[in-house]
């Protein structure tokens, strides 16, 4: 079992930056790997924004917002990172991190095993 807690999101204005974190308990968070996903509006499906695998060697990004946000994770610290620059409007959502067994990500939510609280992010124009 795996209990992520994402940081605080927060409200920003266009152009600016913003990183959230996702602290992951127990001693086994180099065995998953993580993603970051969002998710517009209620009832919507969660779209992935990125991943990483088990060393943090391997990345995938979403198109939009690839060059402009950059997924990381440090295991000593069971915590894996979203550096997320130049936002946009349309980055506003709520942003999940989530943890799958395996040492590769996904790109679907359904993959993944265990699930942070969400945290709410919003850019302003």
């Amino acid at each position: 079992q795996v209990q992520l807690v994402e940081s605080v999101g927060g409200s920003v204005q266009a152009v600016g930056s913003l990183t959230l974190s996702c602290a992951a308990s127990g001693n086994t968070f180099s065995r998953y790997a993580m993603g970051w996903f969002r998710q517009y509006a209620p009832g919507k499906e969660r779209e992935v924004v990125a991943t990483v695998n088990w060393s943090g060697a391997s990345t995938y990004y979403v198109d939009s917002v690839k060059g402009r946000f950059t997924i990381s994770r440090d295991n000593a610290k069971n915590t894996a990172y979203l550096q997320m620059n130049s936002l946009k409007p349309e980055d506003t959502a709520v942003y999940y991190c989530a943890a799958r067994g395996g040492l590769v990500g996904r790109r679907t939510a359904d993959e993944y095993d265990y699930w942070g609280q969400g945290t709410q992010v919003t850019v302003s124009s």
